[in-house]
């Protein structure tokens, strides 16, 4: 084997709650995990100013304010926290292999994949200035929308998550606007016929988002644009939701492992973390495009890091399962 080649027991790839939970399970196993934060390290919940449905932070807390006490909890269980992003893999020997950052190769008994998914965006350079203020717009009502209880929001998307997010935003909403660019939903019937049906549930239909307006601080309103009469108006809110879709970051797994259509990495045997590949495991956002909430995340990155632990103990014999992750 190469000087340059590094063989780990256990690597982690991605850093957000299923990455670092993994993490903290797997150091207590003593598989020495390697953890490789990728291109956002903390993962998207960086981007969420407050997080007040995770258990166990009754005042609440900031997303990265979180993701910086998992990280210090898996470095105190000895867990190696690394910089960089793996940018290839080949899964098609016995020997897991992985580049970094396109020049370093690793070898590993197992590896854990946490690279969860990026949540759509309409691009506008209103949206995003906003988004990274963390003054109105969101990807994740359920995240988010308790913050704008009894006040006036946008919804953009027109597909069944789309749907479902405003009927559960109309629930704490006094009023929820739902922009659909075309003339129809592409959402199941059932799931269309549940938002018309609802009171404070706005439609308008052949609309797009031409800017997101506010005070420099927070959204006071969204400009809309009707793509058939193309008129334009002010619809003031002080939420913008974009329900357009994630993407997972699963790319540089294709051709090794089994994704669907989107590209959700398709658990191997359900209830379970397990690929097609024997050996690589799976957690968060990456397979899960259901839920995808930090606290379902992190449930998986347990599930991820005793999968593996028992995957090494019925390999080698002289490894032993260990009791500590069972306290």
């Amino acid at each position: 084997m190469s000087e340059t080649i590094e063989k780990v027991k256990c690597l982690i790839i991605g850093s957000g709650p299923a990455g670092y939970t993994a993490a903290i399970y797997a150091a207590r196993a003593n598989m020495k995990p390697v953890l490789y934060q990728g291109t956002q390290p903390g993962g998207q919940l960086t981007t969420t100013n407050e997080v007040e449905n995770f258990p166990g932070y009754p005042d609440g807390i900031t997303g990265p304010a979180m993701m910086m006490e998992l990280q210090k909890q898996a470095e105190r269980f000895e867990t190696d926290v690394r910089n960089g992003w793996i940018t290839k893999v080949d899964f098609s020997g016995d020997v897991h292999k992985v580049w970094v950052n396109g020049e370093k190769e690793i070898h590993c008994d197992t590896i854990i994949i946490s690279t969860g998914a990026s949540a759509k965006y309409l691009g506008l350079e209103s949206e995003q200035k906003y988004l990274k203020l963390g003054g109105g717009v969101s990807a994740c009502a359920v995240c988010d929308g308790f913050f704008y209880r009894k006040q006036e929001v946008v919804i953009v998307g027109a597909g069944d998550s789309a749907c479902e997010e405003a009927h559960y935003l109309s629930k704490l909403c006094t009023k929820v606007t739902m922009l659909v660019r075309r003339d129809e939903f592409r959402a199941s019937k059932i799931m269309s016929e549940r938002v018309k049906n609802t009171e404070n549930i706005e439609i308008l239909f052949n609309t797009e988002t031409e800017e997101v307006i506010g005070d420099g601080q927070v959204v006071t309103g969204v400009k809309v644009l009707n793509n058939q009469t193309k008129a334009s108006h002010l619809i003031p809110a002080t939420g913008f939701f974009v329900a357009i879709g994630h993407k997972p970051n699963t790319d540089i797994f294709k051709g090794f492992l089994d994704l669907d259509e989107t590209g959700y990495i398709i658990n191997a045997k359900p209830g379970t973390s397990k690929t097609n590949i024997a050996g690589v495991f799976v957690s968060g956002d990456a397979a899960d495009h259901v839920y995808r909430q930090a606290i379902t995340a992190a449930g998986t990155g347990c599930m991820a890091a005793l999968d593996a632990e028992r995957y090494l103990a019925a390999k080698d014999s002289t490894f032993e399962v260990s009791t500590s992750n069972y306290n």
